[in-house]
């Protein structure tokens, strides 16, 4: 039974990575399309901010239900599911006519994300390694770049942006597939794994409570990371199009760049982070993303633009995953699944709220406008990972 287990774990890990790719693959894809997206359909610029607070509350709905959802569906047909449901808003994105149409598509969109997130975030966690928590979610970097890159390939044909969500959204349905015929494979459940890296036994086991200050502190902290690193991507493209009057496939690939960085730090982590320590990553990555927000603010060309996207996007790269796995060294095992269940809530509401007050602040004054939020985003962050650090 042993063997059939880890036969089963090695054969379904590869179709996990594929779930997060599929995941992310549709998450850059609109702020390189609003450009020309909005003008097509005679629709105000700042209204991306409110589509990606449409989208983001549903899937935070979504994720919040997938627990008791969970308990009477396997975990593969959730992710058969929710495949289904991000393809078919893709498709319904390709054929769009107005806002409402747009709204409705985010249906689908944002309810297949947040449900495939949590079933392969809570699967992970509890029958693979915590180097395997961090391949994951390089994959959903992965998935993130190839998206934003294939529109901006969309962009530069005759097809447009249209044709764009057409490839993209028949890769999800592919995928889907794919999780169909591999079905058989979340029968034989693994085996629940102890991830060693997590374990506090050098030193003396940590009493914070939930309820503490550290404990709220740390899901502002998520809050906070996830507004920064989803308004500088959903916004980038934009602001040096309509601010810097860059060419949209130019801003494309610039966007391009800003999520593939985030991939390869996120890959990286997993093979350093057991030798230099979670927290010194982040540290690590707060300098960097601070010189990436500000040198993105004064870059007068595409290609410094570009460096300052990767730069921002290195930085980002370990603080998501090593600020996750810090949680067990800082709370008592007691808040653990607490602090993290508010560090995921707190996510939501900042990936929901903080990018589309971005787009009410570019309808205001200008694109331009947001780059000055991302310097002050990462100062924030700073001072409250460094106010958690004294505290635990």
């Amino acid at each position: 039974m042993r063997g059939v287990a880890r036969r089963a774990s090695l054969l379904l890990l590869p179709v996990i990575y594929l779930g997060f790719v599929s995941l992310g693959l549709p998450d850059g894809t609109m702020g390189v399309a609003w450009p020309r997206m909005h003008r097509d359909l005679a629709l105000p610029v700042g209204l991306a901010g409110v589509l990606m607070l449409w989208v983001t509350m549903l899937a935070a709905f979504s994720g919040f239900s997938s627990g008791a959802v969970l308990r009477r569906v396997k975990t593969g047909p959730v992710v058969l599911i929710s495949c289904l449901l991000t393809g078919t808003a893709l498709l319904m994105l390709a054929e769009a006519r107005s806002i409402v149409w747009l709204l409705l598509a985010a249906v689908p969109l944002g309810l297949g994300a947040g449900s495939v997130d949590t079933a392969l975030n809570g699967y992970v966690a509890r029958h693979y390694t915590g180097r395997h928590m961090n391949w994951l979610h390089a994959c959903w970097g992965i998935g993130a770049t190839c998206g934003p890159l294939l529109m901006t390939r969309a962009l530069a044909s005759e097809s447009g942006w249209r044709g764009g969500y057409w490839v993209i959204g028949s890769i999800q349905l592919v995928l889907a597939a794919i999780f169909l015929c591999t079905l058989s494979l979340w029968s034989s459940q693994p085996e629940l794994v102890r991830d060693k890296s997590a374990d506090v036994a050098s030193g003396p086991v940590p009493t914070m409570p939930a309820n503490s200050e550290a404990g709220w502190l740390s899901g502002v902290i998520f809050l906070i990371y996830v507004a920064t690193e989803m308004t500088l991507g959903l916004w980038a493209s934009t602001i040096l199009v309509e601010s810097r009057g860059v060419a949209p496939t130019v801003a494309g690939l610039c966007a391009t760049a800003y999520y593939g960085s985030i991939t390869g730090g996120r890959i990286a982590v997993g093979f350093f982070v057991d030798r230099m320590g979670g927290r010194r990553l982040v540290s690590l990555g707060l300098a960097l993303s601070s010189v990436g927000a500000v040198l993105f603010l004064l870059a007068p060309t595409p290609l410094l633009a570009a460096c300052a996207l990767v730069l921002a996007g290195l930085g980002f790269a370990p603080i998501y995953p090593c600020l996750m796995h810090e949680v067990p060294r800082r709370f008592a095992p007691e808040a653990v699944f607490t602090v993290i269940g508010r560090q995921s809530g707190f996510s939501y509401i900042g990936g929901a709220v903080f990018p589309a007050a971005a787009g009410w602040v570019a309808g205001q004054w200008t694109p331009g406008t947001i780059a000055w939020l991302i310097p002050v985003g990462v100062a924030l962050m700073a001072a409250a990972i460094i106010r958690l650090n004294r505290l635990t």
